[in-house]
């Protein structure tokens, strides 16, 4: 078996019960033990409180668990050199029994072999700055091409080209919805200057959508990006600047592939003094809570 359930996930699926995925990079590689496990944690919990059941998903000795305990978040977030993975990596990682964190890529596809619809994270990854030279895109995006599983975000990461991630998007017809606005939020600012291809109103709104797209059988992703609260926002001009100099720096160390993402987080947490990482932590929590309203809309959509 690659994959095992977790009893109280499976219980709530069968039931036709709300359960929200999250990945686990965010653990093992997006902040240091122990901030990584209590924000961890801290999302379960406002899943749980608004109502779904969190299933954080990562892969133990070569199999995929939906819906890591306790005793296991913990040991993910203190255990050194948990391998990054994604899709190219999976077969790989299972088949040698290692222990591996989920990015994007990956949550989405152990969460729709379980049937998990709603999955919430920070940010997708997207086309990298450069790429027209580089060729450097996320696996992510044509994850959402083909993969049947709503993501709810904070936007791409703002590291990233914006424009090119919607561009490749719209091509591989992946809905980018916007959650009460007009403008594709940017991580860690509430508007980067695009507009999304629809704003969303309400949870229900995005239920309908979702359920629609599946009855209609189009395969694929549906990208919902929720800004970040006002009070947790940073100033654009400030972010700007910090990923511009984490941008310089890297292409000065020569970091590529899947290492330019940690490298630039860690990057401008440092250049913000940790500002960053605070409002990166708000952003999950504040999607949590509109994913599992969207998971709550599409149970009682099915009723």
């Amino acid at each position: 078996m690659y994959f095992r359930v977790n009893p109280e996930v499976q219980r709530a699926l069968d039931q036709k019960r709300p359960v929200v995925a999250l990945e686990s990079t965010i653990i093992s590689h997006g902040m240091p033990y122990p901030k990584n496990v209590e924000t961890a944690l801290n999302v379960e919990k406002i899943i749980r409180d608004n109502g779904a059941v969190p299933a954080t998903i990562g892969i133990i000795d070569g199999v995929g668990v939906i819906g890591m305990s306790m005793e296991e978040i913990e040991e993910f977030g203190k255990r050194p050199g948990i391998a990054k993975v994604s899709r190219r990596d999976l077969p790989v990682i299972v088949a040698k029994g290692l222990w591996g964190a989920t990015t994007v890529a990956t949550t989405m596809i152990l969460a729709s072999m379980a049937g998990i619809e709603v999955f919430v994270t920070g940010g997708i990854g997207g086309v990298h700055r450069g790429a027209p030279q580089t060729f450097d895109i996320s696996a992510d995006l044509q994850e959402l091409a083909h993969t049947n599983v709503t993501v709810v975000c904070a936007g791409a990461k703002a590291i990233l080209d914006l424009p090119l991630t919607l561009e490749y998007l719209e091509t591989f017809g992946v809905p980018v919805l916007g959650y009460k606005t007009k403008d594709l939020p940017a991580f860690y600012t509430r508007k980067s200057g695009y507009e999304v291809d629809y704003e969303l109103n309400s949870p229900e709104e995005a239920a309908q959508i979702i359920k629609v797209k599946r009855a209609m059988n189009l395969k694929g992703g549906v990208l919902i990006t929720n800004p970040i609260p006002e009070e947790d926002s940073l100033d654009p001009q400030v972010m700007n600047a910090a990923i511009d100099e984490a941008l310089k720096e890297a292409d000065k160390q020569g970091i590529k592939g899947k290492d330019i993402t940690p490298f630039l987080l860690a990057k401008v947490k440092d250049i913000t003094h940790g500002e960053s990482l605070e409002a990166n932590i708000k952003l999950v929590y504040n999607n949590a809570k509109v994913g599992s309203s969207i998971a709550k809309a599409l149970c009682e959509s099915h009723d």
